[in-house]
Parts: C-alpha cells; sequence; structure tokens
C-alpha cells in the first residue's frame, strides 16, 4: 500500500476514519529522513490493513507545529483517534516492525482509561484524585 499525504485539510478526517494511522513527519532536505523513507513504504507493503501516512514538515508548517515536531523523521502512531506513539529519528525496519507490533498489541480501552485517569488527577488542583 503507498502512503497517504497527509496536509492540515485531510488529516483530521484520515485520523478519524481510521482505527490505525502511522505518520512518519519529514522533510526533502532531511538526510535521515530520506534514509527511513524506503524503511516506511516496505512497512507499508508489509502492513495493508493500516494506514501509512506522510507529513511534509516544510509543506505543512501548520501541522508540524501543532504537534509540536521539533526534530525530523518523527514516526507518530494514532491508534483509535489517540497518540500512542512519538519519537525523533530514523528507525531501522526492525525497530519499526517492533513497533507495529507493539503498537498493534495495546489494549485501547485500558489507554483510554489511563488517559482519562491522568486528566482526572491533574484536574485536581490539590493532586487528590476527584471523586476520591
Amino acid at each position: 500500500m503507498s502512503t497517504v499525504e497527509l496536509t492540515k485539510d485531510n488529516f483530521d478526517q484520515v485520523v478519524t476514519d481510521n482505527d490505525f494511522v502511522l505518520i512518519d513527519f519529514w522533510a526533502s532536505w532531511c538526510g535521515p529522513c530520506r534514509q527511513f523513507a524506503p524503511v516506511f513504504e516496505g512497512a507499508s507493503e508489509r502492513h495493508p490493513d493500516l494506514v501509512f501516512a506522510k507529513v511534509d514538515t516544510e509543506a505543512q508548517q501548520e501541522l508540524a507545529a501543532a504537534f509540536e515536531i521539533r526534530s525530523i523523521p518523527t514516526l507518530m502512531i494514532v491508534r483509535d483517534n489517540v497518540a500512542v506513539f512519538a519519537q525523533p529519528g530514523a528507525l531501522p525496519e526492525s525497530s519499526l516492525e517492533d513497533v507495529i507490533g507493539q503498537a498493534r498489541g495495546l489494549d485501547m480501552d485500558e489507554v483510554r482509561k489511563s488517559i482519562e485517569d491522568a486528566q482526572k488527577g491533574a484536574a485536581a488542583p490539590d493532586g487528590s484524585q476527584a471523586g476520591a
């Protein structure tokens, strides 16, 4: 499967309409980005059930800023509208496959509960849990 180009215009729709999206934030002038591109493309062919997408940080500066991308390439994985992984640096094939496997294995109900618990804890100014 070929990769999808993400822009500020289609980002929300692609992420909302798909359960599992891998996003490569990159730029054409970036050597490590060019080295990572065939690894990313190869993974997209091995995992046709997942959506592989690329964000050109030069053309989509607003989108890169929204995700606070400070270093490229940065790989992000979004499952069920939740960013479950974000890491800068070009990954070798074996590491990318490992990350995909770990993301596939996540219990998203547990992830959402953990996020909800963290947000409740952050909302209480004295550090106590709301409703505890």
